[in-house]
């Protein structure tokens, strides 16, 4: 279930997306998956990108210590995977932090320090290839493409383990009250069908198969 009351999103990401759907607006990030199961974060995107090194090569980045409590690293590597742009330094740090998660478009490696330490991290695999002299940081708190979804500075990011999720502020309410909806209704459904009601009547009951119709 989804709560308004503290600002936390409760409800999956396949039912959040199911009301981005509704208002029509993109958020589901393709491709972008948990590195452990069992897993789940929200927070506010701190933005990261990176282009290929340049002659002579920049640096990977120092962000780290610019990144609040509670924020999501979201680093946008052009979704490469020959480089990798996160390991277990930045691991063993964002976990002592308190950051929320670290999501790539791109690779990560050192996934045991991650696997230990129970930290979120969502990517697009793994890979033991350093990006240092492979790729640069060309800019912090910027608009980012992952996935194929533009995530801006601030945006709220929810993961589990179906992957990650962009909610844009201007519609966060919105999305609050969506999935809240959707939740009660599929919940709806399921108590009836556990009861012997037919899934046929049960979906037309709540109106399931248009659940996240755009402008229903």
């Amino acid at each position: 279930m989804t709560s308004t009351g503290d600002g936390v999103f409760r409800s999956s990401t396949a039912t959040i997306s199911d009301a981005l759907d509704r208002l029509g607006r993109d958020g589901s990030l393709l491709g972008i998956a948990p590195l452990a199961e069992g897993q789940r974060f929200q927070g506010r995107a701190y933005t990261v990108r990176y282009v290929a090194a340049g002659d002579p090569p920049g640096t990977v980045g120092d962000y780290l210590d610019a990144v609040e409590p509670g924020q999501v690293v979201v680093l946008d590597n052009g979704g490469r995977l020959d480089a990798t742009v996160w390991g277990d330094i930045l691991t063993a740090m964002a976990h002592t932090k308190g950051i929320a998660a670290t999501v790539i478009d791109g690779v990560n490696r050192d996934v045991a320090k991650a696997l230990e330490l129970g930290y979120p991290v969502y990517s697009r695999g793994r890979f033991m290839r350093t990006g240092k002299d492979r790729v640069e940081v060309v800019a912090e708190q910027v608009p980012v493409t992952i996935g194929g979804v533009k995530v801006s500075p601030g945006d709220l990011l929810v993961g589990d383990d179906d992957g990650v999720v962009r909610i844009p502020r201007d519609i966060e309410d919105e999305v609050f009250r969506l999935a809240t909806e959707i939740d009660e209704r599929e919940d709806a459904i399921l108590s009836a069908v556990l009861s012997g009601v037919s899934i046929t009547e049960a979906r037309a009951a709540q109106g399931y198969h248009t659940l996240q119709r755009k402008g229903r």
